[in-house]
């Protein structure tokens, strides 16, 4: 259940993107920013997504706009790790 939070915010990002992100160097970029992964807030999350992670998407050549940047924010924000996620309740938790 730790890196629940972390789990969904790669997926968010990616989706956001069009494009997979690599989990280790969001991992690695998120450590260096000074948050952990493992036990991440919903606020550490939201403030993830301005500024470090806009540096991190223009290193990979991919951006977000404004309004996807905001939606993006407002998803990790309002994201409840104990609440399963569909494809859990279909084939069973990990």
């Amino acid at each position: 259940m730790s890196r629940r939070r972390f789990d969904h915010l790669v997926v968010e990002i990616s989706v956001a993107v069009g494009a997979r992100i690599p989990r280790y160097a969001l991992w690695m970029r998120m450590h260096q920013n000074g948050c952990d992964p493992e036990t991440l807030t919903p606020q550490a999350s939201a403030a993830f997504c301005g500024r470090p992670l806009e540096g991190f998407l223009a290193e990979r050549g991919l951006q977000l706009t404004p309004r996807a940047q905001r939606r993006l924010r407002r998803c990790v924000e309002r994201y409840n790790p104990e609440v399963p996620a569909p494809e859990e309740l279909l084939f069973g938790a990990p």
